[in-house]
């Protein structure tokens, strides 16, 4: 794919590293393309990772998780969304346990990983771990990922309730990292309803974003301290993404910030109408041109073959030859065959960003 200097959706991400004075260990980056010279749709691609690992070890896995999986989308074809997630996924798992093999101080370093890929108006998403995605529209807000930990598996199979989960010992028993002894799947769940079948959640994959529609992406450091009704409130109450980005970590960081914070809010304009690219249909003009061909062959041979016949012979006699003038045959002219134009591409609508996004800096 081709990278673009803005994005066509509106975009803020920041983080902070808490009030318990750690550091920060988790890792971002968002970048917008088109698919290549040719189809200029659009594209957006968000990712964060939340370290796992004491002494920089978690920071050094986040950081590779990120590189890794910006680095395979902005290198694919922008089309084969799953397969390009899928192998990203397996080459920063691999790459992380590879470092922490080889490096004492780093052994047992890990990462999650929460990805939202956008074409044109279309999301795709792939996570591993505990960090979420949520999509609010109109008045509701839905958690679209499923946590990979082990209180959700309690929470499923009916042993906890979310409330009992938040305090529960194992909170942060991840059971899917980037990192582990084998590489994890990413998980195709896009979840539009808490009850939805996995099959049907995987089939919502290439949902159709609208307009005045809000994604978050965020590690557990606000979703730890924050529910998701006050996720929505903050975010539906502040004038724009940058306020509301601020707002959420300010409130997970009067409630303690025990740990890293980052948000990544990507919104759709009000005024946003994405129009595909029009394919040109080649089969009437090779249709035509055949036709064209055939039609020129027949009309020809007709006519060679009258000249032919109308030719006289001279007839000798015992006396004299009779010198026939020959008579010059008419030259056929082609008929030329329709020019071919392509249509115009279509241009898009391209709105700006209300800020350009940050980069992992922590904010003050």
């Amino acid at each position: 794919m081709n990278r673009t200097a803005r994005a066509h959706l509106n975009v803020e991400a920041q983080t902070h590293a808490g009030m318990t004075g750690k550091n920060n260990e988790d890792r971002y980056a968002v970048a917008s393309f088109v698919v290549d010279k040719n189809d200029r749709t659009p594209v957006l691609f968000a990712v964060l990772a939340d370290g796992i690992g004491g002494h920089r070890a978690g920071e050094v896995a986040a950081e590779l998780a990120v590189n890794h999986m910006m680095q395979a989308v902005a290198h694919s074809d922008g089309r084969r969304i799953r397969d390009t997630i899928e192998d990203a996924v397996v080459e920063a798992s691999d790459a992380i346990a590879a470092h922490a093999e080889a490096n004492p101080n780093l052994k047992g370093m890990g990462a999650t990983c929460a990805a939202a890929w956008i074409v044109g108006d279309r999301l795709h998403t792939a996570y591993v771990g505990d960090s979420r995605i949520y999509l609010m529209r109109g008045g509701r807000i839905q958690q679209l990922t499923v946590d990979h930990t082990w209180v959700q598996e309690a929470i499923d199979r009916g042993m906890l309730t979310p409330e009992a989960a938040r305090v529960h010992p194992n909170v942060h028993v991840i059971r899917r990292y980037l990192g582990s002894p084998n590489p994890p799947e990413p998980d195709f769940r896009l979840k539009l309803f808490n009850d939805e079948g996995n099959q049907n959640a995987e089939n919502n994959q290439g949902l159709q974003l609208l307009p005045n529609d809000a994604l978050l992406l965020c590690s557990d450091g606000l979703t730890d301290l924050v529910w998701n009704d006050e996720i929505l409130e903050v975010v539906r109450s502040k004038p724009n993404l940058r306020e509301a980005a601020r707002g959420l970590i300010d409130l997970a960081n009067a409630r303690g910030g025990h740990d890293n914070i980052t948000v990544i809010l990507i919104s759709v304009p009000a005024d946003f109408k994405f129009v595909p690219r029009k394919q040109v249909n080649w089969l009437p003009w090779v249709v035509g041109s055949l036709a064209a061909l055939v039609l020129i062959a027949v009309v020809g041979s007709v006519i060679v073959f009258s000249l032919l016949g109308s030719r006289a012979e001279p007839t000798p006699t015992a006396t004299r030859t009779l010198t026939s003038t020959p008579t010059l045959r008419p030259s056929l002219t082609a008929t030329p065959f329709p020019t071919m134009t392509i249509l115009p591409t279509l241009s898009l609508p391209i709105a700006p960003t209300y800020t350009p996004w940050p980069t992992n800096t922590q904010r003050p």
